[in-house]
């Protein structure tokens, strides 16, 4: 078969196994409401919800413990650091050493400039394996925000001792010696750093207005030209030679100690990648915001991590305060164009991109989006045009272009211009000959056409061999044995499609037309039945209907 394109928040983690219910004893049915509607919300990822029926619940229940622990963990967690804050300092009566509560006050300290009393609020933190980095980096921007960095460098010398820090620690090292004006060790840091943590746009960025504030312009510009081909470093190196070109000096990345702190929670909240940890990242990014609301990279990751939850309206609100002016801009507004699409929203994602390709027609990346756009509308002739416009900017197609290739052949095919489609298939295969997903599409097209029957054989049989778990694919080559008269091969082959994909119409159909042909007439009734209640479309629900009546 052709493919066109291939529960309970992670933050009770931080509560611990003892986190209390709300009391048993008491009994208000509407604050007890209030709690279960607050979990249901904390489940569903609904994080402001959750927060604010949380406090509810804590003001019927002043003296719950769990209550206020999870009221003060979705407040900051969806970026309400006022109430995260007044909740930190309740805690920390009881919970002397708690954390989050700690490293909270410690935040709103450095965001005070009161870099004194964030230290004070670190010190009295409790120490772990993981929040001993996190705190030892943030105390040595509050001590350089003391002006002490001499401390600042021995809170990073600690950080390297933990091991497995050495990129970071060489980062925040050059971003301090930067800031302290000490700019020859500074740039010895830098280049540390980017050698232990390989081509880090942060790191880039960093280090490449350090060389354009020092009037080496040639040597940012080699920097930022070697990194144009990276799509993660582009938007970075697309901003460094334009202000080369202009002749702007830009201002350190990092201006001043709450810039730094920012800069140590983002990277902290970046590294959390894994779906368990999306909301304790979700946490450490809102800190990150509240320090440096115009990080737009830190807006992106946290869009990012909503979109990992499928809270694709959080995340299209968060893109929309992406700078227009940042190297971010156009990449926020293609993933929220992206986003709305998920919501079935395509008109609004296809007007957005329109306008994005107006004012950038040279945007590869928002032409290829604009043709996803119109394919998921179902536009296929337009989406074939706009893939036309892409492929035009390529200079000289290179094995990584072959998926613009491909989605143009589906669009093509789709729009009955199945010339145009073949050609986009076998240009896909020959700049990347081994695509399962092409050769698949490609073959099993030949096979119900009727052409190429041995090369689409073989063509099939090779995508299987590298996807060989993919029902879809398996079904492909059991429908070419049966058109080629193999139906052996093919019920045993398609009998395997339907264990990897059960329910679906087609692939059911398939194995009661092979067991039709093999004599197996009441196992092929019994599959034509199963494909009749797997919600086939009308013309497939009528040739099912027939084949019920008198078989093939």
């Amino acid at each position: 078969m052709r493919k066109i394109f291939p529960a309970v928040l992670m933050l009770t983690a931080v509560l611990g196994p003892g986190g209390t219910a709300f009391a048993a004893t008491h009994d208000d049915t509407s604050a007890y409401g209030d709690y279960l509607s607050a979990n249901l919300a904390a489940t569903h990822h609904d994080l402001p919800t959750a927060a604010r029926l949380y406090r509810q619940s804590l003001a019927d229940d002043p003296g719950n413990a769990g209550i206020l622990n999870r009221a003060f963990l979705f407040s900051a967690a969806s970026g309400d650091m006022d109430d995260a804050g007044r909740l930190a300092q309740q805690m920390i009566k009881t919970a002397h050493d708690d954390r989050l509560a700690r490293l909270t006050l410690a935040v709103q300290a450095i965001k005070a400039g009161d870099y004194g009393a964030a230290r004070m609020q670190i010190a009295q933190s409790a120490k772990g394996p993981f929040t001993e980095l996190m705190l030892s980096l943030l105390d040595a921007w509050a001590a350089q925000g003391l002006g002490d960095t001499k401390s600042a460098l021995a809170d990073i010398k600690n950080v390297v001792g933990q091991g497995g820090t050495e990129a970071l620690a060489a980062f925040h090292r050059a971003l301090i010696l930067d800031l302290a004006g000490q700019g020859a060790d500074a740039e010895a840091a830098y280049k540390e750093a980017l050698a232990a943590a390989g081509n880090s746009p942060r790191v880039v960025e960093a280090y490449g207005r350090f060389l354009e504030r020092a009037g080496r312009a040639d040597e940012a510009k080699a920097l930022y030209s070697n990194l144009l081909a990276n799509p993660a470093l582009a938007p970075v190196a697309t901003q460094g030679l334009a202000r080369i070109k202009d002749g702007t000096r830009p201002d350190r990345l990092v201006s001043n100690p709450q810039q730094g702190a920012a800069e140590v929670l983002f990277g902290i909240a970046a590294a959390l990648t894994d779906q368990n940890n999306a909301d304790i990242a979700t946490l450490y990014l809102r800190m990150t915001l509240y320090l440096a609301p115009d990080l737009d990279l830190a807006k992106s990751v946290l869009a990012e991590r909503y979109e990992a939850l499928k809270k694709y309206e959080d995340a299209i609100a968060v893109y929309r305060t992406v700078d227009p002016a940042s190297a971010y801009a156009t990449d926020a507004r293609i993933e929220l164009a992206i986003d709305e699409s998920r919501l079935d929203r395509d008109d609004d994602a296809i007007a957005d991109l329109r306008a994005l390709v107006s004012d950038q027609p040279d945007s590869l990346a928002g032409w290829t989006a604009l043709g996803d756009a119109y394919r998921s509308a179902e536009r296929f002739a337009d989406a074939a045009d706009a893939y036309d416009h892409a492929i035009r900017l390529i200079a000289a197609p290179a094995a990584n272009d072959w998926p613009l290739y491909y989605a143009r052949g589906v669009a093509e095919e789709r729009a009955n211009d199945w010339n145009a489609a073949e050609a986009d298939m076998l240009e896909a295969l020959k700049l990347s000959p081994d695509q399962a997903s092409v050769l698949n599409y490609l073959g099993y097209s030949w096979i119900d056409q009727g052409h190429h029957l041995p090369e689409a054989v073989a063509m099939l049989e090779k995508a299987r061999s590298l996807s060989p778990f993919d029902g879809y694919i398996v079904d492909s080559v059991g429908w070419a044995y049966y058109r080629t008269g193999r139906y052996q091969d093919a019920a045993k082959t398609l009998l395997e499609a339907v264990q990897l994909v059960p329910g679906d119409a087609t692939i059911n159909e398939h194995l009661g037309d092979a067991y039709w042909k093999v004599g197996r007439k009441l196992d092929a009734q019994f599959q034509w039945n199963h494909a009749l209640a797997d919600d086939p479309d009308p013309k497939q629900k009528a040739e099912l209907e027939e084949k019920l009546k008198g078989g093939l």
